[in-house]
């Protein structure tokens, strides 16, 4: 499965370019039903905590998959990358990608 090229939702409500392979770091505000077509694909930085408990890493997907949820999208496909490194103040990054279908 291959996704086009084009701007798409990146979940915050704000548009992100998708090269076909990879996002870029250029964003737009959303320009109306972007999601005519029948995949939308997302990508959520998730972050651990250093110390301690409740990264609130679960609530922001699943604010992510509601949202999709709520323009007529159901979750295809999720994967997870791991960054290797920790970011500021400790934790590790991770960056979620998932893969909505537009429900008919």
């Amino acid at each position: 499965m291959t996704t086009q090229p084009g701007w798409y939702d990146d979940g915050s409500g704000a548009e992100r370019w998708w090269d076909g392979q990879g996002w870029s770091d250029e964003r737009r505000e959303r320009q109306g039903d972007t999601q005519s077509g029948p995949y939308a694909v997302l990508q959520v930085s998730l972050k651990e905590k250093f110390m301690g408990t409740g990264s609130n890493n679960l609530v922001e997907l699943e604010r992510v998959i509601n949202y999709q949820a709520s323009l007529g999208y159901r979750l295809h496909t999720i994967t997870t990358a791991s960054s290797g490194s920790a970011g500021l103040g400790g934790g590790e990054r991770i960056q979620a990608t998932m893969v909505f279908e537009k429900l008919t």
